[in-house]
């Protein structure tokens, strides 16, 4: 593990997988110029995470010895986003790791702000604060986490569920948006990025396991939306007048006449509201398990309050 981290951050100091997900779907990023969607991707472990109903376990606070205390390059308080990380340590629990950091953090010149395991969520320092994880221009933007290593598809899909969560939490904690790639990059994408480390975790630990970033995005979309309770819907009240039925099933939707799949939110006097931040991608299946009416127009529910007109359905899975 010293081997992995001790060159990161020195400098810092000075200076619903598958179909199961897509009822909730990865928070696209913001529509600039472009219309961008969101993907529903596939992933034998997001399935299972689904259909054994695997919950996150809570966030663990546990003060550890790192005592820097150096705000973010916006400010105490303004991170921007997420590394993810994993620990090339098999075996190792996120307490065994707390403690290595805890006791040699000046020696190899590293920390982060938790450790996540199968069974544990371990937060180890004030997230309004810095730590020394990615090198000294991520260090400056980020919260850094670390996913350790474990030896069972059970552990690594409780790990990752558990991983994805304490992302989310944090990204919404901050009133941060949810843009993969920007508000959550891999070790490996800060190093593309920046090049201040060669890192390329956790690439190589996900494919061991037929993971990927892609569908760990799926994951952090997933706990997101439910944290964030409306989906960036312009609606304070995502549920209010609801007149829906149950029927549950997977639809695929697509729009011949344009590159994505338009979405709308339902108002609290029951009137429909175009998102403008997100869309569905062409010709992708979503779960729904509501369906509405407006208008004489029928929707069909995707994510928390994120619905389809039923136009665009073009038939089941």
């Amino acid at each position: 593990m010293v081997s992995k981290k001790i060159i990161t951050t020195m400098a810092t100091s000075v200076a619903l997988a598958s179909i199961g997900f897509t009822t909730i779907g990865q928070v696209a990023p913001q529509f600039g110029a472009h219309v961008q969607t969101a993907q529903a991707a596939t992933s034998a472990i997001n399935d299972y995470i689904n259909n054994n109903n695997i919950q996150p376990v809570s966030i663990t606070n546990q003060e550890g010895t790192f005592s820097v205390w150096q705000g973010y390059e916006n400010g105490v308080g303004k991170p921007e986003g997420v590394v993810i990380h994993e620990t090339a340590t098999p075996g190792a629990s996120a307490q065994n790791e707390a403690d290595y950091f805890n006791r040699d953090w000046k020696r190899i010149y590293t920390y982060v702000h938790a450790f996540v395991d199968n069974n544990q969520i371990l937060n180890i320092k004030n997230t309004d604060y810095l730590t020394w994880g990615a090198g000294p221009t991520a260090n400056a933007k980020f919260i850094n986490v670390e996913l350790c290593q474990v030896t069972s598809t059970d552990a690594f899909a409780r790990s990752v569920a558990n991983q994805a969560y304490y992302t989310a939490s944090k990204l919404v904690q901050y009133n941060l948006p949810f843009t993969p790639g920007v508000t959550v990059m891999s070790h490996n994408d800060v190093s593309n990025k920046w090049h201040e480390t060669n890192h390329t975790d956790p690439v190589g630990y996900f494919a061991k396991w037929g993971y990927s970033m892609n569908q760990f995005y799926d994951l952090v979309g997933k706990y997101y939306n439910q944290l964030k309770g409306n989906t960036n819907s312009g609606s304070d009240n995502a549920n209010a007048g609801d007149s829906s039925v149950g029927n549950k099933s997977v639809i695929r939707v697509n729009n011949t006449n344009g590159s994505y799949v338009p979405l709308v939110a339902f108002q609290n006097d029951g009137s429909v509201k175009n998102i403008t931040n997100r869309a569905l991608a062409n010709n992708t299946p979503w779960q729904t398990d509501q369906v509405k009416e407006y208008n004489g127009v029928q929707y069909r529910r995707v994510a928390t309050n994120e619905w389809v007109d039923n136009s665009f359905v073009t038939g089941n899975k």
